[in-house]
């Protein structure tokens, strides 16, 4: 059990973060002795090693690392009986369940490639994620047959859906086939594995390629990062579509011995019951996680547990030091990692509010760029010499990572998308020649060298832990009839991470505010719609005749002088009148 005494100290000692570090080399090294590791094709040994051991635990649902090991290999000969050939693009549209990390581990398994689509997705937003896989094989759960049965029509011919209990009944015979029917060589480190969609920084969701040599790289790191040996027991309620509940926290998990707790979404009033019940060690969070927590009222289990670390991203230092030190969490791991590759940090130190700080004695392993942007175009200033400009301590700029085709040099596979892919690489930065990774994201370092993010570029916003695009909601608005035009932006909300989403809209006779609300709660997913709109004459334009939106951004949703409404989800969109922004602004009317 934790202590009943506030954690105190900010975090670990250098000594402790030293040890972080040092973990994480080792299981580099891992991989440098048997460059052949994959995830997959490492499951059989640790089924040897493990066992009965708990390896994934569900609600109702548990597989030890031996059942697990057996469900992929099922998996992977279904696929194979199926004729689907290495290489192939498979989507996977299933809630978080330990079933959801055995289907694409076995799938993976069988050289197909997996494309992991969010399950709030639905209509035009669901088939892009699918064309932009370039898949015609989807496998899906039961309870969401129903978004695919809306889109069915409007997918090629040939499409095939599976429905997963169907995959399990037909597969359970093929549990005593020999591997060798049909032939079960393992993937290599260099195959694609899993298609991971994030918005990056302009545009509709990019199909992130995740190789098998990646979640092999993750996984090891991690285990090494946070320590992880056979007693620990992660609680996972993040969506295993994305790269940290799905990889990062699973694959760290496994390749130790331990297990993770899966949860199919977060409950503040369930979660500390989960965690002392499960017998959780860490915990693995985005940082809106913790400051809802932070917020609740006492819990009788809050300092009951086994948590020694809490492992995450999006930690603001306003509720860093509230949460550790009213639930007792001995360790905070920050970090900032890209999906695509090219640029992380870690905050092994528990400097609150910082994504990390790149030690001396890595500076030449992890070596990251701070650059100067133009405000009004959101590129890289260039000097008289062409090349890029780095920022002094303390000022914003883009963060950027080299790239090198060498063994051991960082590498960005891309996206399915040839032009998205091109559009992430900066050439000539430094010297003629050398080429970057270019996060999107702006960030600041201080005198000591810790990073801290700033915000986002582009056309996206984080809200709920998820990122916006934009240009995708300013599309579903434009749907409407009667919406002639509309601006997207995030605005900040006191008392709540990241930003919300505004958009300015000019109208005409037929528009409905109430039909737009139904047309944004049918298209969209909870987090990406507008939780205000502001209602105007026109929307301002530059010389280019690009709309605008840096002045409507810094008004945000409390100093305009047009009509704004709030988007209840009760009620539909209401007026913003000055008892409902009071509450808004004081924190008393919860988002």
């Amino acid at each position: 059990m934790a202590s009943g005494k506030p954690a105190t100290g900010g975090g670990r000692r250098p000594k402790a973060a030293l040890h972080a570090w040092v973990g994480a080399l080792n299981g580099l090294q891992k991989l440098v002795d048997a460059p052949d590791t994959t995830l997959p094709g490492l499951l059989d040994d640790l089924a040897t090693a493990y066992g009965d051991r708990p390896a994934l635990m569900g609600e109702g649902e548990t597989l030890s690392y031996r059942d697990l090991a057996r469900v992929v290999r099922r998996h992977a000969r279904w696929a194979r009986c199926q004729g689907l050939a290495p290489g192939e693009v498979v989507c996977l549209l299933m809630p978080n369940r330990p079933a959801y990390v055995a289907a694409w581990l076995g799938l993976t398994r069988a050289g197909c490639v997996v494309a992991l689509i969010n399950t709030s997705l639905a209509g035009d937003q669901l088939l892009h994620c699918i064309a932009a896989a370039g898949s015609r094989r989807l496998m899906v759960d039961a309870s969401l047959l129903p978004a695919i049965a809306a889109v069915m029509a409007r997918l090629p011919p040939d499409f095939a859906v599976w429905n997963h209990a169907d995959m399990e009944t037909d597969a359970g015979p093929l549990d005593g086939m020999p591997d060798s029917e049909p032939a079960m060589a393992p993937p290599r480190p260099a195959d694609r594995a899993l298609l991971v969609y994030t918005s990056g920084t302009t545009g509709w969701p990019k199909a992130a390629v995740v190789t098998h040599a990646r979640i092999a790289e993750w996984s090891f790191w991690f285990a090494g990062m946070m320590d992880a040996t056979p007693e620990d027991r992660v609680y996972d309620c993040l969506p295993l579509y994305h790269s940290v509940g799905g990889i990062v926290a699973v694959g760290a998990m496994l390749v130790s011995g331990g297990s993770v707790l899966i949860r199919a979404r977060f409950s503040a009033s369930a979660f500390w019951d989960d965690v002392v019940e499960g017998g959780c060690t860490i915990f693995q969070y985005i940082g809106e996680l913790c400051r809802y927590l932070s917020l609740t009222p006492p819990h009788p289990r809050e300092r009951q547990h086994r948590l020694r670390l809490a492992c995450g991203n999006g930690l603001s230092g306003d509720v860093w030091s509230v949460f550790q030190e009213r639930f007792a969490i001995p360790n905070i791991l920050e970090f900032y990692a890209a999906t695509e590759g090219g640029v992380s940090l870690y905050n092994c130190e528990g400097k609150a509010g910082a994504i990390g700080r790149v030690p001396a004695f890595l500076a030449h392993r992890f070596p990251i760029a701070l650059v100067r942007r133009d405000p009004a175009t959101d590129e890289p200033l260039r000097g008289a010499d062409g090349l890029c400009i780095v920022c002094a301590p303390g000022e914003p700029g883009e963060a950027l990572g080299p790239l090198s085709d060498t063994p051991h040099g960082r590498r960005f596979d891309g996206y399915t998308d040839p032009e998205a892919s091109a559009r992430k690489v900066l050439h000539n930065v430094f010297n003629p020649g050398d080429r970057w990774f270019r996060s999107g994201d702006l960030m600041r370092k201080d005198a000591a060298g810790y990073y801290y993010f700033v915000d986002r570029l582009g056309d996206t916003f984080r809200w709920k832990g998820e990122n916006v695009s934009t240009t995708e909601v300013a599309s579903v608005l434009r749907a409407w009839p009667g919406v002639r035009d509309a601006l997207v932006y995030g605005v900040a909300i006191p008392g709540h991470e990241g930003r919300t989403g505004m958009a300015a809209i000019v109208t005409d006779a037929r528009f409905n505010l109430a039909g737009l609300h139904a047309h944004l709660v049918a298209s969209l997913p909870a987090y990406a719609r507008p939780m205000f709109v502001r209602l105007r004459d026109a929307l301002d334009m530059t010389a280019t005749f690009k709309p605008t939106k840096v002045t409507l951004a810094g008004e945000g949703f409390a100093r305009s002088n047009d009509p704004v409404w709030f988007n209840d989800r009760a009620a539909g969109f209401v007026p913003c009148d000055a008892a409902l922004l009071h509450a808004i602004m004081s924190g008393t009317r919860r988002l």
